[in-house]
């Protein structure tokens, strides 16, 4: 199999890490972006050749365009792109703050846009590509205390599922991730508690508090495992549009998108009825 290069967002943890350690392992090489290098440190001295660390800030999207075309210029070819880096962010949608919805937003939302619009002209020059983004079982599937971080994981599905369509002819692949719990520090670490307010307390807006502490019970997914499915995704033809993670994620989905069809079904009739009649 020929060597693939890789540009990962946010590879300092995570899946992002994960990703990163299976792709240098078989030989592939990497562009992996950071906003603090301690944890990639030993794979830069391991793998000089091929793992190439940046530093980025997913919402400064004049440093996304200029990264974009560093690498092309340097490295010559991308084949695969995987928009990785984001985080949560917990809490009523009372109590989170005006600059943690803008922030978020962003990061999760705006970034990923941008990354992906930054990639396209050279994915259509070199007439193949695949794109691969990280979104969430929480793509599909809302829970109280959640609502930022569901509006970003919403909206970049719907923004991947309109541009698979458009890239289809290029031959440029779209497929997006949606992984459940897994055992990564997004849960257990780097993810954001908005100021909680005791009104809410007893609410289904704070149920998310105890899936915060280990001590609770780790999440059930494996990072090792779910990455190397990611890895694999992308050698399937045509691209998956999407590829469900973890056995209580798809059950959730289904059951979630089962009940959302049995409420269209019921509207038949008077969403019928405001059509024109000739």
């Amino acid at each position: 199999m020929m060597q693939k290069t890789w540009l990962i967002t946010g590879v300092s943890s995570g899946f992002g890490l994960e990703l990163t350690k299976q792709l240098l392992a078989k030989g592939d090489r990497v562009i992996g972006t950071v906003r603090n290098d301690e944890h990639v440190l030993a794979l830069m001295q391991q793998y000089p050749e091929t793992f190439f660390r940046y530093f980025l800030d997913m919402t400064d999207t004049a440093a996304i365009k200029a990264l974009v075309e560093n690498v092309f210029a340097s490295l010559g070819t991308i084949d695969v792109v995987i928009s990785n880096a984001g985080y949560g962010l917990f809490g009523a949608a009372e109590e989170v703050s005006d600059q943690e919805v803008i922030q978020i937003i962003e990061t999760n939302l705006v970034g990923s846009i941008q990354l992906i619009r930054a990639v396209i002209p050279y994915f259509r020059k070199q007439k193949h590509g695949r794109f691969i983004q990280i979104s969430s079982y929480g793509g599909q599937v809302a829970f109280p205390g959640n609502s930022m971080y569901h509006a970003t994981k919403w909206g970049i599905e719907g923004f991947c599922e309109s541009a698979a369509q458009e890239l289809a002819p290029f031959n440029i692949g779209m497929t997006i991730i949606e992984p459940g719990g897994a055992r990564t520090e997004f849960r257990y670490g780097s993810a954001k508690v908005a100021k909680l307010m005791p009104e809410y307390n007893g609410n289904p807006a704070h149920a998310f508090l105890p899936m915060l502490d280990e001590a609770n019970g780790a999440a059930p997914g494996d990072p090792k495992k779910m990455a190397a499915q990611i890895i694999e995704s992308a050698e399937i033809e045509p691209a998956p549009l999407r590829l469900v993670l973890g056995s209580q994620a798809l059950e959730s989905t289904i059951s979630v998108l089962q009940t959302r069809i049995a409420d269209f079904d019921k509207q038949r009739e008077s969403a019928a009825s405001t059509d024109f009649v000739e």
